[in-house]
């Protein structure tokens, strides 16, 4: 196992496991990254003891976890993710050090990785938080008061097209395909909904 002593080797290793962290809390439930994640750093965790290494880039690693909950928990606030990755970046960079005090990892290696490591990070993280924003029309009940077009006959049961999207849906009396209608309620993924006619004083706007 002397290649995991190879400070490259380590730093592409740490830096895989905090990667495969991020994605496996976006992207939980499988199993694999969370293995991965953990085996990772499990690895790293054998390297950095039985190389020196820069407590101080250890604390910064460390310390940069929390800005990144903070933005994926809390905040939404971008900021927090920048400062997360560039703690990311300059904890791995620096953690390992030759017996001179330098640096052991390789400066070109270590651009090419921070670069990759940057981009990948943000894209995954931005589209995670964006996603965390959007709620469901299925959990709040927003669809209530919108109008759609039926796609089959509704009556007991039947299929509704609204807000992009189709529905299960049922009604009070039997509405033809075709028809257009307004939600009166949501319960779960099924539509209660009623006739509507563009003539009607409604305020609600189409949303076929």
């Amino acid at each position: 196992m002397n290649y995991l002593l190879d400070p490259n080797v380590s730093y592409l290793i740490l830096v895989a496991g905090f990667v495969l962290t991020v994605l496996a809390l976006f992207a939980p439930g499988t199993g694999l990254l969370e293995i991965g994640a953990v085996l990772a750093i499990v690895i790293a965790g054998y390297s950095m003891a039985n190389l020196p290494i820069n407590w101080w880039a250890v604390v910064i690693l460390l310390v940069g976890v929390f800005p990144f909950l903070i933005a994926l928990r809390k905040s939404r606030n971008r900021l927090f993710l920048v400062i997360s990755i560039l703690a990311l970046i300059v904890g791995s960079v620096f953690m390992f050090r030759l017996e001179s005090g330098q640096p052991a990892v390789n400066p070109v290696l270590a651009s090419i990785v921070s670069i990759l490591v940057t981009g990948l990070m943000w894209i995954i993280a931005t589209r995670g938080m964006d996603a965390m924003k959007m709620k469901p029309y299925n959990r709040t009940g927003k669809l209530v008061g919108m109008v759609g077009k039926t796609r089959s006959d509704v009556h007991l049961t039947g299929t509704v097209y609204v807000q992009n999207e189709e529905w299960s849906a049922r009604s009070q009396t039997l509405i033809p395909a075709g028809t257009m209608v307004k939600v009166l309620k949501q319960d779960g993924f099924t539509l209660e909904v009623e006739p509507w006619s563009e003539n009607t004083n409604d305020p609600d706007l189409l949303h076929e």
